[in-house]
């Protein structure tokens, strides 16, 4: 008697298939606020936090990580976008840190990685690639230099902007001021793409992303954002951007964040940011804004989103910019809500299940998982041994290049 195919049974087959995938190909995730979430939870003595054992309250450990089938990970080295100058750069350079001695407290699971060679051979090895991205431009004090060492520390990418705007860069979420990138912006710009980090277009205003792509003779990414035809939030990209990403080479590294996923979602925290404001409170606080959005959803039941809404996002991405210009950002441990279905680092197959099912092939989900992002870490490192060949270190200051 042949046993019905029922959609319980599909779904479990798809998985399994995901998993199958997952062991043969990286699945490399753009943003991952692990690092943050240890130091706010007093975790700065990595001694405190066992990470090869379940880790309550957090998104991402070892055993989820193995779970979730996860070959590389772009660890954020995020500091807040209220510290600026000398304070900025510190504390970077203490995240820094912590990441290398993350990986150095688990050398058998983790290891450092800054080319997509080293990502294939970690991989290969058994291994998660642990690679680093700075968020946000304040961590560089609008310095040539400190962008160079932070590179020289292994960091891979630079999101250009966190929510408030740089000297030389516009957010989405702050008011313009430059109209996108200066003078100085674009040079940063090309300094990065000199040496081979990733120019990361997350967080930056639609102005920023076209400067930056007008500017760019590489690749760039969007580390952790996701489709705005489908969710009308600022951190999200639009469709004149994505379509933009073909003759760039670049990449939108689909992100999880409800915000950014559900246009529900998006319309209850738009009214908590007013509310906040309202009350003089500082939306981009991340432990006030959630302590009052527990008080707006006990008269207000806070939306969720779900995994098959983020699958939409992928598929948007690919049905505009293509195949090979869409991956994976999932933002855990950098946001207090998950869509249903994608609660942590774990359920990475569950997605992929869930775009085997809508009907995509093994080898389109091998690109999203990590084919894409190698691709783009390959070019820019071919980019910066012609850049580096055509021009040495860009010395300029702020103050050169925008009266400042």
């Amino acid at each position: 008697m042949t046993t019905p195919i029922t959609p319980a049974t599909r779904a479990a087959a798809d998985e399994q298939r995901a998993r199958k995938l997952l062991s043969r190909v990286p699945l490399i995730d753009g943003h991952n606020d692990l690092p943050w979430a240890l130091r706010d939870a007093g975790g700065m003595d990595l001694t405190t936090v066992d990470l090869a054992a379940p880790v309550s309250g957090m998104h991402t450990d070892l055993p989820r990580i193995a779970a979730g089938g996860l070959g590389a990970q772009f660890w954020s080295v995020y500091v807040p976008a209220s510290l600026a100058g000398e304070a900025a750069v510190a504390t970077t350079l203490e995240q820094i840190d912590l990441v290398h001695r993350m990986v150095q407290r688990y050398p058998g699971r983790l290891e450092l990685a800054v080319t997509a060679a080293d990502v294939r051979r970690i991989f290969a090895a058994g291994r998660v690639a642990s690679l680093i991205g700075a968020e946000g431009g304040h961590s560089i004090a609008s310095s040539m230099g400190t962008l160079r060492t932070l590179y020289a520390l292994g960091v891979r990418y630079l999101t250009l902007t966190h929510n408030n705007n740089v000297p030389w860069a516009d957010s989405a979420t702050d008011e313009p001021q430059a109209g996108g990138l200066t003078g100085f912006g674009r040079a940063v710009v090309g300094e990065m793409q000199r040496l081979g980090m990733l120019v990361d277009l997350s967080h930056v205003s639609p102005g920023t992303m076209k400067d930056a792509l007008d500017a760019a003779e590489a690749p760039v990414i969007f580390s952790h954002s996701s489709a705005r035809a489908l969710c009308d939030h600022p951190r999200n990209v639009p469709d004149a951007v994505l379509a933009r990403l073909p003759g760039n080479g670049g990449l939108c590294m689909v992100t999880f964040v409800p915000d950014f996923v559900s246009p529900e979602c998006a319309a209850w925290a738009a009214g908590l940011t007013a509310d906040m404001r309202e009350r003089g409170l500082d939306p981009w606080d991340f432990d006030i804004r959630e302590q009052a959005a527990q008080e707006r959803a006990a008269a207000n039941p806070r939306p969720t989103a779900t995994l098959a809404q983020v699958a939409d996002h992928v598929e948007h991405v690919r049905e505009v910019a293509g195949i090979e210009h869409v991956g994976l950002g999932g933002d855990f441990d950098g946001t207090f809500q998950l869509p249903d279905g994608l609660a942590d680092v774990s359920r990475y197959p569950a997605l992929i299940a869930e775009l085997l099912g809508r009907g995509w092939t093994e080898d389109d989900c091998a690109r999203l998982a990590g084919g894409n992002l190698l691709r783009v870490l390959a070019a820019a490192e071919d980019a910066a041994r012609d850049l580096a060949q055509r021009r040495g270190p860009c010395t300029a200051r702020i103050e050169d290049l925008d009266g400042r």
